[in-house]
């Protein structure tokens, strides 16, 4: 279980990164356990045509509902939401719907932030049938305990580990996504075989990202379609948190990014584009990436599925988002270091805090005008 890299005995986000094929191997054990008892809290709902699914969390935890959402919508055959609980709790009539039968699946590394709690006691208060699968990595926080003694409620807890000590959400967010697809779409082949490409990719020197960090990028976008999206999201989030704010991030998907975004090329800006497998979506990866290059603005492009471990691999795009997910918490760790910032406390100043801090919940008024 080592990065390929130094990791020294105080550097918890390299540790972490490096650590996720095994604690992916024990949360798929610990779901195999609780299957039974999941799949009977879930037959009845699921059971239900008009039934409402919504994937949520903050930050990361949000993110993680993104990249999950595509992947159960086509697995359940029904529309699966991401709604963050940043946007529920400021507004939660725009949407929660009352008289809508509803599933909240609430994603939450601490299980203590202010909205992800919020949010919960939001639901239960405005939708007449609220039910709750909790998926954490704190069995002392208030998302898991909520659950607890709630015949509405199901919680699914992380192995231990994965409630990380570094700053930057990794094998928590990675291990929340793989229970998430897991629970509701398994598939026992393709998760052992991810997490065979996850080890052979953290045993890589990593010789494309010290290239690229050598050139001196102080933009970068990362681009992907789908659930890959949702992948591109996090990583553009893990590369500023990591850079401090030192480094200008942006998200999108290839076709989005002709609609205005494409102004941030220019000689200091590196393009990783999160490939797809799918032939149909892949073809739009390869247009954009034909395009930035054939423009020459951009510092570099850089294609994921170009990687030599990917090439040939029998592995869908549900699970291809945990291998770039590794490979973009790589480069943004290694780039922290380069640039002589402690990925553990990338906020020097205190200003971002880990768990977020001073947040105010406000009481939902009994009448509404």
């Amino acid at each position: 279980m080592t990065d390929s890299l130094r990791i020294t005995d105080g550097d918890w986000t390299g540790r972490e990164i490096a650590q996720q094929p095994d604690v992916w191997t024990e949360a798929l054990a610990n779901l195999d356990r609780v299957r039974p008892a999941l799949e009977a809290f879930l037959a009845p709902l699921l059971a239900q045509d008009d039934l409402r699914i919504i994937l949520t969390g903050a930050g990361s935890s949000a993110f993680v509902g993104r990249t999950a959402a595509p992947v159960l919508t086509r697995a359940l055959d029904r529309l699966v939401e991401a709604i963050a609980t940043t946007d529920l709790v400021a507004a939660p009539l725009d949407y929660l719907l009352p008289r809508k039968p509803t599933l909240l699946v609430s994603f939450g590394r601490s299980g203590d932030s202010p909205e992800s709690v919020a949010a919960v006691k939001l639901a239960d208060q405005l939708v007449e049938n609220c039910w709750h699968l909790t998926i954490s990595c704190n069995p002392a926080g208030a998302l898991a305990l909520h659950a607890r003694d709630n015949s509405r409620s199901f919680s699914l807890l992380m192995p231990t580990a994965t409630l990380d000590r570094s700053f930057a959400m990794t094998s928590s967010f990675s291990s929340m996504l793989l229970t998430s697809i897991a629970a509701f779409a398994p598939d026992a082949a393709q998760a052992e075989r991810t997490i065979a490409l996850a080890r052979t990719l953290l045993a890589d020197p990593a010789r494309e990202i010290d290239a690229a960090i050598a050139l001196g990028f102080e933009r970068i976008a990362f681009l992907g379609s789908g659930a890959l999206s949702g992948i591109a999201t996090e990583a553009a989030l893990k590369m500023l948190e990591l850079s401090s704010g030192r480094i200008d991030c942006y998200a999108d998907t290839p076709l989005g990014f002709r609609h205005g975004p494409k102004f941030v090329l220019d000689e200091r800006t590196l393009v990783v584009m999160l490939d797809s497998i799918e032939p149909y979506t892949h073809d739009y990866d390869d247009d954009l990436a034909r395009e930035v290059t054939q423009d020459g603005r951009a510092l570099q492009v850089i294609r994921l599925g170009e990687l030599p471990y990917l090439l040939g691999a029998e592995i869908s795009d549900v699970w291809l988002t945990l291998i770039y997910l590794i490979w973009c918490q790589r480069l943004a760790r290694r780039h922290a270091l380069a640039l002589n910032i402690d990925p553990d406390s990338p906020s020097a100043d205190g200003q971002v805090n880990r768990v977020v801090q001073g947040v105010t919940i406000y009481a939902w008024p009994d009448r509404q005008p």
